[in-house]
């Protein structure tokens, strides 16, 4: 699905349904400026540019690139610095402070960027936590926070205990501002329909209206689940208007 195809459908549901709070179309993990021109010129109001696989100042470099012509089209950016990997990497008795954001980078990279999220490297991973366990830093998170203003995101949520993600946003002085959870509510999805192997969205497309409505109902409650019992945001929409 291309980013046009995907923000006309946003659009047309938006429309079509009685939405009460503040909803944004964000463009999660994107690694060139071609698909991130794509998304912006298709109605996408926020954009992640993921350069973190490169070196320090290749990261700044096209982070900056993107934030310039983002910002001139009035799109926010969400970057990430650090490595913030997968769960299906092995088990090991070593620990991955390697792949740690570094503080003075983070508050070098936004003020060199002018990026205005950043998404943190702080113990957590991508996907499905089989092997590789959850463990935030915390004094990480409030580092960061204590050098730079700009919103700090979470990635990696999924499966992550509530306590935790609670205790990383209630951080005095402030922790992150957003959480993915992607992976949760595709789990939901899959587990409703009697599915375990992750499909194609031209697989996802292809099942019969029962069948998606079925897995439609399953995210809508866990999407409930993480807002009230994960996020606790239930009930503070006036708060961004």
């Amino acid at each position: 699905m291309t980013p046009k195809e995907f923000a006309d459908e946003f659009f047309h549901q938006m429309a079509a349904l009685p939405v009460t709070v503040p909803v944004t179309l964000h463009l999660d993990h994107t690694y060139t400026f071609e698909v991130i021109q794509q998304a912006i010129e298709a109605g996408f109001e926020s954009v992640m540019i993921d350069a973190s696989a490169k070196e320090y100042d290749g990261n700044v470099s096209l982070t900056k690139q993107i934030v310039q012509y983002a910002h001139e089209r009035n799109v926010d950016v969400e970057a990430e610095l650090g490595k913030i990997g997968a769960n299906d990497q092995i088990e090991t008795d070593g620990d991955d402070s390697d792949l740690y954001t570094v503080p003075e980078e983070a508050k070098s990279f936004v003020e060199a960027t002018g990026v205005d999220a950043l998404a943190v490297s702080v113990g957590t991973a991508h996907g499905v936590y089989t092997v590789k366990h959850p463990n935030i830093q915390f004094d990480i998170i409030k580092e960061i926070r204590g050098l730079t203003p700009v919103y700090l995101v979470l990635h990696g949520g999924s499966g992550v205990p509530a306590q935790m993600v609670i205790d990383a946003y209630r951080l005095p002085g402030g922790g992150v501002s957003k959480v993915n959870i992607a992976t949760d509510l595709e789990l939901a999805f899959l587990a409703a329909i009697g599915e375990k192997e992750r499909g194609t969205n031209a697989w996802c497309n292809g099942l019969d209206e029962n069948t998606l409505e079925t897995g439609r109902q399953a995210v809508k409650e866990e999407v409930k689940k993480k807002i009230r019992e994960y996020l606790h945001s239930d009930h503070k929409a006036e708060s961004f208007r």
